[in-house]
């Protein structure tokens, strides 16, 4: 891609956005209220706003490699702190999405370098279901039920975070659990019970 083509298309993208409205800008610098942090994969297949269909201001976005929500990164935490406590989102969505090259990656035996610490976060989800994956006879079914499983073991990180596991608690957060299925355009709620899986932890994580 000719870089300078970036700034043509941003030249047309704001005459398009003030032909339809001319305070659309003005309107817009005034401050965000989204209903919605979306925590994705970096991909640049899978951009959250193309595949929600949602504008600018719309939704609070978090991406990084396979929509992980480590418990030890300062800059989800923060993302997500700031989500909860300030925009006070009403949901928060961890979307992965199928032929994930960083699911792939934890997936194989190679030293991945300055990659290695990232990737345990989904060899761990692995480890822990490993008997599942490993009655799957094609890899291509385990890649994708990996994706899946990655998705609702960082839907569990979210639940053990303060802010995160009190505004859920007090029936003012919902969470969710997606995948995009590139493959298709599809999104797919794995329809994850987190009341269930909080009965089943609360034990373990529960902050108060």
């Amino acid at each position: 891609m000719d870089i300078s083509q970036v700034f043509e298309n941003n030249k047309q993208w704001v005459a398009e956005k003030l032909k339809k409205d001319q305070d659309y800008f003005k309107n817009l610098a005034q401050g965000q209220n989204p209903d919605i942090l979306y925590i994705g994969c970096s991909d640049s297949r899978a951009t959250a706003e193309q595949l929600m269909g949602v504008d600018p201001g719309d939704v609070f976005v978090h991406r990084n490699i396979a929509n992980a929500v480590p418990n030890t990164d300062l800059n989800a935490l923060s993302v997500i702190n700031y989500a909860v406590n300030q925009l006070s989102v009403e949901h928060i969505v961890v979307c992965g999405h199928y032929n994930c090259g960083g699911v792939k990656a934890a997936m194989q035996s190679h030293d991945q370098q300055t990659l290695n610490p990232w990737l345990c976060t989904i060899r761990d989800v692995a480890r822990l279901h490993e008997t599942e994956l490993s009655e799957m006879d094609h890899e291509k079914a385990r890649y994708d039920r990996l994706v899946e499983l990655n998705v609702q073991e960082q839907c569990i990180n979210l639940l053990k975070i303060a802010c995160v596991q009190d505004t859920f608690l007090s029936n003012k957060l919902a969470l969710h659990g997606w995948v995009f299925d590139i493959r298709s355009g599809k999104i797919i709620d794995l329809e994850i019970d987190f009341d269930e899986i909080w009965k089943d932890f609360r034990d373990i994580y529960a902050l108060s």
